[in-house]
């Protein structure tokens, strides 16, 4: 009887708990999922042509800068075009939402249906960040 409490006990932890630290996580601001996903150092220029995919691994569209909002702020911009052929428009994806994952991007908090909404980027709400500077992106694992 002792092992079957156990087996009980083990099934809880492998089922619930996990699925409850999952639900904390999802309550979590995104500067603090940032944070949970250990933020490597990167070099501007690096990221510039890298494809944003989403959760299905298609392409959304290929970073074209990076920018510093005037509070601070870094933001990737991406031309992005909902269907083929249509008019492409920049779209400003804030890096605490995106994953670097070999030599693409993830796009983990921000999903098409974000890049649908989200306006369009105007050059003029945001400053280029240098090539040459470091600027710090959350690591991805499958």
């Amino acid at each position: 009887m002792p092992w079957a409490i156990a087996a009980v006990l083990l099934l809880f932890q492998s089922l619930w708990l996990p699925a409850m630290a999952q639900a904390d996580f999802a309550s979590l601001p995104q500067d603090e999922k940032m944070a949970r996903r250990f933020p490597q150092p990167v070099r501007v220029g690096d990221l510039i042509g890298l494809p944003v995919l989403d959760d299905q691994d298609s392409t959304i569209g290929y970073t074209s800068d990076v920018v510093r909002t005037p509070d601070g702020r870094v933001r990737l911009i991406v031309p992005y075009r909902r269907w083929f052929g249509g008019e492409s428009r920049l779209v400003a994806v804030p890096i605490e939402t995106v994953v670097i994952l070999g030599r693409h991007l993830n796009a983990l908090e921000f999903p098409p249906a974000s890049f649908d909404k989200a306006p369009t980027f105007v050059a003029t709400q945001a400053t280029p960040i240098g090539r040459d500077e470091i600027i710090r992106i959350a690591i991805g694992r499958r």
